[in-house]
């Protein structure tokens, strides 16, 4: 029988349009003989809604405006085990075998949609509420990593509201612990380098603070690690594979928004530029923060590589993209999984 898959995607967050894009790639390419999907689109002010829309519909943001469109939630009820759809005042329910939650940033990758199908009892793509929440938090991130002995970047830890009572004073203490710019400056809990700035002086740290905080209270400012940007994805449970590694090469001075969406001068070079022991060392590193970070499905992890050829992690993404120009599934169609065979297996983790 068919798996009925229910495909959130939108959100409340400032990665809506990267969402979008990758629902509607995921859409193309899901296997209709094995899967029966659902959509519910969340718009940019939280609004549920049960929709037909095309691929294309989502991706060019019109989703909203078709007529058929009908008010629908996930219901918390675990004898419903589905979604509940107002079409026009007529009130119906629909089973769903699985949620796969294309958001990301806050309110989708940050377990706030994983705790809602944990009460609903149904299945939910990617890892789990406590893994989703402290892999969303870029400083718990880190205090979880450490005991895996990968290098991480110095950082210090900022509260906006701290900062905006006594900003000389934040400031002085940030410069005495990381001693010297650059520096980069990001709010802890925010995805796709949104909020995220390099600065070279302590006119440029002030602001980059201010913008971080319009995203987040806590927020992170690390030394600045020189080297190539190299990304690796995890796929599986308790025995996760890993890809081969690839390499970002930003067309802005570093892998910003800008630079991963809008930039064409940005590119990526599958396979990274790497000798065999460095590739090895590298995806060894990623399935043991990816365990770690007890993650399950699937996951991306960020590093650099020094000219002293040390491996220093950057960061993990729980939720990746599946845009056409994504890492994620390009990294694994180099590997040897092509993109809908990725989505059945990302699908037979979430159910097994």
């Amino acid at each position: 029988m068919k798996k009925e898959v229910l495909i959130l995607f939108g959100g409340c967050s400032s990665e809506y349009d990267v969402s979008l894009k990758s629902a509607s790639a995921i859409i193309c390419n899901l296997r209709k003989d094995f899967h029966h999907f659902h959509l519910i689109g969340i718009t940019k002010d939280g609004k549920w809604i049960y929709s037909h829309a095309t691929p294309q519909e989502i991706a060019d943001d019109t989703w909203s405006n078709r007529i058929d469109n009908a008010r629908a939630f996930l219901s918390p009820d675990r004898e419903q085990h589905g979604i509940i759809v107002n079409q026009n005042g007529r009130m119906w329910e629909q089973h769903i075998d699985c949620v796969w939650p294309v958001l990301h940033g806050k309110n989708g990758e940050d377990g706030t949609i994983q705790g809602l199908c944990d009460l609903a009892g149904i299945p939910c793509v990617g890892p789990g509420l406590l893994s989703s929440a402290v892999c969303m938090d870029k400083a718990t991130t880190k205090l979880l990593v450490a005991p895996t002995k990968v290098r991480q970047a110095d950082y210090v830890l900022v509260r906006f509201h701290e900062f905006m009572m006594t900003p000389d004073k934040v400031v002085t203490y940030i410069q005495k612990q990381l001693q010297r710019f650059p520096l980069f400056v990001k709010p802890c809990a925010s995805g796709s380098s949104v909020g995220v700035s390099k600065v070279h002086s302590e006119d440029e740290l002030i602001y980059a603070i201010q913008i971080a905080g319009k995203y987040d209270n806590k927020i992170l400012v690390e030394e600045a690690i020189t080297g190539q940007e190299i990304e690796v994805a995890v796929l599986g449970n308790y025995q996760p594979i890993t890809s081969l590694p690839g390499e970002i090469i930003a067309g802005n001075e570093f892998y910003d928004y800008n630079a991963k969406y809008e930039n064409i001068n940005s590119k990526t070079l599958i396979p990274a530029n790497l000798s065999e022991m460095e590739i090895k060392v590298i995806r060894e590193a990623a399935a043991q923060i990816y365990k770690a970070l007890d993650c399950k499905g699937l996951s991306r992890v960020d590093f650099f590589l020094t000219e002293d050829k040390e491996i220093v992690f950057n960061e993990i993404n729980t939720l990746p993209g599946f845009t056409s120009i994504s890492m994620y599934p390009k990294l694994w169609e180099a590997t040897g999984i092509g993109y809908s065979d990725l989505l059945d297996q990302i699908l037979s983790y979430t159910m097994d």
